[in-house]
């Protein structure tokens, strides 16, 4: 009897642990779906602030209207050298790590970028603006998206609506490893038909990465007075695939052969068309048929420039023999220059040519010195950065733009900084003396930062935003 009953009982246990088993598997379903809701709320949420906030500031953008720049006359050649006609120079601003996220969590900040560039255009009003790496930056922990044409299209609208012609120069940031669209996808982009003022060539199709270009400047008699060349610095290198460890790649061989052929075909060309001219004009040229004066803009700073800055701290803040100080200071912590970890010969190829006197980057934001070395302009161009670096945006003295004044002969007439102070705090941004006055051609102006009015819904999701601050959503409607 006893044996019936236990046997009785054991069934009736493995009845419960039954129910029990599937009592827990439908709250584990539940609990499973709750979080798919709460997931699907906040990507769909998330989504929407995106679109909604990435509108807000094309439409802020638009509201810019025309900076009257002039309206440049110019070619394409089949080669993808950009040809414009000028016979007075040109004046051409340098833009660099704009850093637009385009995403939920950077509208405010974006804003702001916007405002900070279309300042600097609207007063200035450039013939040209290139840009030197990372208009776009689609880091999701900061910019909540891994869109990375959203950024590039809020910059596009912007730069169409103001109506001034821009090329670039690739960053690190325009397209990380985990961003929706490639260089070859952006190019297309910036290249379509509702962007008139953008001149981006993708470059030669057997020269490694993508945008490698030139700008001849062509007067009325055919000859190339001087050549604006961008060069892809590419992003990362040897494994470090996401960039968290800084290992930066160089300009490649095959681009400092084209860079070279460049630079002789150059010439050859304005031989050709001096040439065609009554002799007396020939004499004038004589320079140009030898070589012809390039400006080259890229986005990681070549190793000279931290062999530059190193010989000139290390000689006491003055000038040696290689080291010429022109002005700016270093803000970057650590080893200060952040170039790429192998060494290129691209620095050795300018100076056998004797072509390039400058050279211009971007990428450590903090940095915007310039040095003379061995006979060449190393320049960091100020940074535009409201939202990659902590607190940056608090932040005035390294934030502005690089103006290029280029004479009816190719050469220099001066070379001014541009410094946007916001009303925020000012905080000093280098750890490192320098014993050098800020030069006179240094012009400084002030602005309030933005008032973020125009995008109402903000307030209603501050603790929704404020909750998820370190999750990201998705953007992909653009």
């Amino acid at each position: 009897m006893s044996n019936k009953k236990g046997a009785l009982l054991t069934e009736e246990q493995r009845l419960e642990k039954a129910l029990t088993k599937k009592k827990r598997r439908k709250i584990a379903l539940k609990i499973f779906i709750g979080f798919l809701v709460i997931l699907a709320l906040f990507v769909g949420i998330t989504t929407m602030i995106s679109v909604i906030g990435v509108q807000s500031n094309i439409n802020k953008a638009h509201n810019y209207g025309s900076a009257g720049c002039a309206q440049l006359e110019y070619s394409v050649e089949d080669n993808g050298y950009v040809n414009i006609k000028s016979d007075k120079g040109l004046k051409v601003m340098q833009l660099t790590d704009v850093h637009i996220g385009g995403g939920w969590m950077s509208i405010k900040k974006d804003a702001m970028a916007i405002n900070t560039v279309a300042t600097m255009i609207r007063v200035e009003k450039p013939d040209f603006v290139v840009v030197t790496g990372d208009i776009s930056y689609p880091v999701p922990f900061q910019a909540g998206t891994f869109n990375n044409k959203s950024g590039a299209k809020i910059f596009a609208e912007l730069m169409e609506t103001l109506g001034v012609y821009w090329t670039l120069a690739y960053g690190n940031h325009d397209t990380e490893a985990y961003s929706y669209y490639t260089r070859e996808q952006l190019t297309d982009f910036y290249r379509s038909e509702q962007y008139k003022h953008c001149l981006l060539q993708p470059g030669p199709e057997d020269v490694d990465g993508v945008g490698n270009q030139v700008i001849n400047i062509v007067n009325s008699d055919g000859v190339i007075t001087r050549a604006l060349i961008t060069l892809d610095s590419h992003s990362y290198i040897d494994g470090d695939v996401l960039g968290i460890r800084w290992l930066y790649d160089n300009i490649h061989e095959n681009q400092i052969n084209w860079y070279k052929n460049v630079v002789l075909d150059l010439a050859k060309r304005n031989q050709d068309a001096a040439k065609a001219l009554p002799a007396a004009k020939q004499k004038s040229y004589a320079e140009l048929e030898k070589v012809v004066p390039t400006s080259v803009f890229f986005h990681f700073p070549m190793e000279e420039y931290r062999l530059a800055w190193t010989e000139y701290v290390e000689n006491d803040y003055k000038d040696t023999k290689n080291v010429k100080y022109r002005y700016g200071l270093p803000g970057e912590s650590g080893k200060v220059v952040y170039c790429g970890i192998h060494p290129d010969q691209l620095f050795e190829t300018m100076q056998e040519l004797g072509s390039t006197d400058s050279t211009f980057c971007g990428h450590d934001h903090y940095n915007n010195f310039s040095l003379n070395y061995k006979g060449i302009n190393l320049t960091y161009g100020y940074s535009i950065d409201y939202l990659a670096y902590v607190g940056i945006y608090k932040q005035g003295t390294q934030r502005g733009c690089t103006i290029l004044d280029y004479d009816q002969n190719g050469g220099w007439i001066s070379t001014r900084r541009i410094i946007i102070r916001t009303s925020t705090r000012i905080t000093p941004v280098s750890p490192l003396p320098c014993r050098r006055s800020p030069p006179p051609d240094c012009r400084c102006w002030t602005h309030d930062n933005v008032s973020f009015t125009h995008c109402r819904f903000l307030p209603t999701v501050r603790i929704f935003v404020a909750f998820w601050r370190l999750h990201y959503g998705l953007s992909d409607f653009l």
